[in-house]
C-alpha cells in the first residue's frame, strides 16, 4: 500500500503506545495489517480495481475505524505529533527512526525545562537530539535535568565559542528559553 509520511507516522505512533501500554492497541505492523486486511481495509476499499484507486482518504479512514473514540483521543494526549518547546515552537517526534521516540531540537529552546519530558502517560522518556544554532547535532540525552547539572558545562564552553551571538547561561534549567540571537 502507499502510506504516504502522515500515515506512516499514524501507524509510528500506534506502534509505539502498543510497546508501551500493551496489547489493548491494535498490532499495526506490515504482517497484521496484511493478515487482517479483509477485517479492516476491505470495507473501506469495495470495488476498486487496483491499488491506484485506493487514496490516502481511504487508508486514513481504515486505520482510524481500527481506534474507537476514547483510544484515539488517548493516542493524542499520550502520543502527540509535536511537542511544544518552551520557546512556543511546535517541534515534530519523530516515532519511527527506533524503539524510543526522538526529538530534535535546539537547545536554546529548551532553556528554562527542568525535567525531561514525558510521553505514554509519564511513563516514557524520548531521547532528545539537542542542536546547535545551525541545527547541527550537538548532544544526545535520555536525561535533561543531569544533562544540565553535568555535561552542559563543556557543551556551553564549545558553543559560546562558535556561537558568540547567542545565549549560554550558566543554568539553563532557569534561563529564559530563546529562538533568537542577542
Amino acid at each position: 500500500l502507499a502510506w504516504t509520511p502522515r500515515l506512516k507516522q499514524l501507524r509510528a505512533r500506534m506502534a509505539f503506545l502498543r510497546r508501551a501500554e500493551g496489547d489493548e492497541w491494535p498490532d499495526v505492523s506490515d504482517a497484521a495489517l496484511a493478515d487482517g486486511a479483509t477485517q479492516w481495509l476491505a470495507p473501506f476499499v469495495a470495488g476498486a480495481r487496483s491499488l491506484a484507486e485506493i487514496g490516502d482518504e481511504k487508508l486514513s479512514a481504515a486505520l482510524d475505524a481500527l481506534l474507537p473514540w476514547d483510544m484515539r483521543r488517548r493516542l493524542d494526549a499520550e502520543a502527540p505529533t509535536h511537542f511544544p518547546t518552551p520557546a512556543g515552537s511546535q517541534i515534530a517526534i519523530d516515532y519511527e527512526s527506533g524503539d524510543e521516540p526522538a526529538i530534535h531540537v535546539r537547545v536554546q529552546e529548551l532553556y528554562g525545562l527542568k525535567s525531561h519530558p514525558t510521553l505514554a502517560g509519564g511513563r516514557v522518556k524520548p531521547v532528545l537530539h539537542l542542536l546547535s544554532p545551525a541545527h547541527r547535532p550537538i548532544q544526545t540525552t535520555g536525561d535533561l535535568a543531569r544533562f544540565w547539572a553535568g555535561a552542559w558545562s563543556d557543551v556551553k564552553k564549545d558553543m559560546k565559542g562558535r556561537y558568540p551571538r547567542h545565549v549560554w547561561p550558566d543554568d539553563p534549567a532557569n534561563a529564559a528559553p530563546t529562538t533568537r540571537a542577542k
